[in-house]
Parts: C-alpha cells; sequence; structure tokens
C-alpha cells in the first residue's frame, strides 16, 4: 500500500476493523423489535423507516454491494447488476414471510457471509487464475441476493408478526430496503469515483478487496460457530 496516506485502502481498514466488531449489527434491534410487534394493522410509515434502517446498518449487504460495483464504472452495468441484486432480495424477503419458510438463520447468513467473500475473490481475479472454473458474474449477484432477502426474512419471522396488514407491511419494509440501499448504494459510489482518481487506486484496490474478504469469512465464521453452539 501506498505510505503517502492510502485514502481508500486506510477507510475500508478501518470499516472492517469496525465491522469484525459487531458481526450482526444488522439485525433488528431490541427496542425495534418491540415498536413492531406492538403494531396492529398497516403501517406504511414505519415499516418504510424500519426497512430503510436495516440496510443502512446492514454492513454484510453493504460489503456485497461495495464489491458487486467496486470496478463497474458504466452506469448501465452498475443497474443491472444492482437490480439484479435488488430483484432476488425482494423475491426472497417476500416469500420467506409470507410462506413462513422455516429455515436456520444461523447458515443462510454464512452464506451471505461467504458472497461477500466470493465477490471480493472475482474482483482480486480469483476466479481467472482458477482457468475454467468461472461464475456467471450476473447469475452470482441474483443468487446470492436471493440469500441476502432469506437472511432477513428469516429474522423477521422472529418477530411476532400479525396477519392483519401483514402484506402491506412487508412490501413497505421491502421499499424501505430499497431506499437505504440506494442511499448507501450513492454514498459508496462517490466513494468510488473519488478513490478512483487517485494513481495508487489499482494498486491499493487488491488489498482493499482482500479486507473485504477477510471481513466475509469473520461474518461466515461467527454464523457457524453460532450453528454449532446452537445444536
Amino acid at each position: 500500500m501506498n505510505s503517502r496516506h492510502p485514502f481508500g485502502s486506510v477507510a475500508l481498514l478501518g470499516v472492517c476493523l469496525l465491522l469484525a466488531g459487531g458481526a450482526l449489527a444488522h439485525n433488528l434491534s431490541e427496542s425495534n423489535a418491540r415498536f413492531v410487534e406492538g403494531l396492529s394493522g398497516p403501517a406504511v410509515g414505519a415499516f418504510l423507516y424500519l426497512g430503510a434502517k436495516h440496510m443502512v446498518t446492514g454492513y454484510d449487504h453493504l460489503l456485497f454491494l461495495v464489491g458487486v460495483v467496486f470496478f463497474l464504472s458504466r452506469p448501465r452495468d452498475i443497474i443491472i447488476f444492482v437490480s439484479l441484486f435488488t430483484l432476488g432480495h425482494s423475491i426472497t424477503l417476500l416469500a420467506g414471510v409470507f410462506e413462513r419458510w422455516q429455515v436456520n438463520a444461523y447458515l443462510v447468513d454464512a452464506v451471505i457471509g461467504l458472497s461477500v467473500v466470493y465477490k471480493a475473490f472475482e474482483n482480486i481475479g480469483g476466479f481467472d487464475r482458477a482457468g475454467r472454473f468461472h461464475i456467471n458474474a450476473r447469475f452470482a449477484v441474483f443468487a446470492f441476493g436471493l440469500f441476502h432477502g432469506l437472511g432477513l426474512a428469516t429474522k423477521l419471522q422472529e418477530l411476532a408478526l400479525g396477519d392483519e396488514g401483514l402484506i402491506t407491511n412487508m412490501v413497505s419494509f421491502n421499499i424501505g430496503v430499497e431506499i437505504g440501499q440506494m442511499v448507501a448504494l450513492s454514498v459508496v459510489l462517490l466513494f468510488l469515483m473519488k478513490w478512483r482518481l487517485s494513481p495508487a487506486f489499482q494498486r491499493q484496490a487488491f488489498a482493499a478487496n482482500a479486507l473485504v474478504m477477510t471481513c466475509g469469512f469473520v461474518f461466515a465464521g461467527y454464523q457457524l460457530t453460532g450453528y454449532l453452539l446452537s445444536r
């Protein structure tokens, strides 16, 4: 790394160290859980807020999105990849809650952590070095989006959500998630645009993605440990 204050890598290092200390900060807080459980009927504003707050504080989701857009510069490519992630996220978020899919939250979150590992590994050219073994990037982003939505659905199912207004509330929550995603992604893209102007960007990019990949392993390991201890 550049010894003259490598702006991008230092910032990402700080973020990753923060994340390692609070691996599941994207869970609904106890106060938010009590608030949701106390609601009766449709509550559009409340669920919009909770959805947006979840995404803005959902560090694993944000790290995955950082990996997705890290090297994307054309608006068309950004829109396609983010839309694929959004589609996958929305499908399993809504279907998981409405159909009451029973899945182990630890294992789903472990896959979410590995999705961060996958994208960072792809960014540093890991799959290119693997020869013939290569995953279609668009399919992978959509597939991991399904797991990200399913992870959130498992959290929501832990709450005592009433059937009255459930459809309205879950659609509102999902819209809130997408609003939060757009806000967070705008900040990320502005950061990346500034960073790419630095002559050291290409040199720092490898280290930054290695840090992101480390965070993904931390998330996955945390969840797998929780799964083993819960058995």
